[in-house]
């Protein structure tokens, strides 16, 4: 039987760290993708929350403009035909 022909040492070395680094780079990217679907879903979770919460205010107030910085309010003038 003949005997396997093989590369150096040192190349093999060289190729298993490089596949190794190619795969924790892979699995870190991976790891991003879930995180950004994450972020995603919650971004969405709190634009929702945002709309209930503009709602709950305007049958409270109106159609306003609040001021963040202080909580003041001004009416926001409708248009004719609105």
């Amino acid at each position: 039987m003949a005997k396997a022909k093989k590369i150096k040492k040192d190349q093999l070395e060289l190729i298993t760290d490089q596949q190794k680094k190619l795969n924790e780079l892979l699995r870190g990217l991976g790891i991003l993708d879930v995180q950004q679907m994450n972020i995603h879903s919650q971004i969405k979770e709190l634009n929702d929350e945002i709309e209930n919460t503009k709602l709950e205010l305007e049958k409270e107030y109106g159609k306003v403009n609040i001021n963040l910085e202080d909580g003041s309010y001004t009416a926001i003038k409708e248009k004719d035909g609105e």
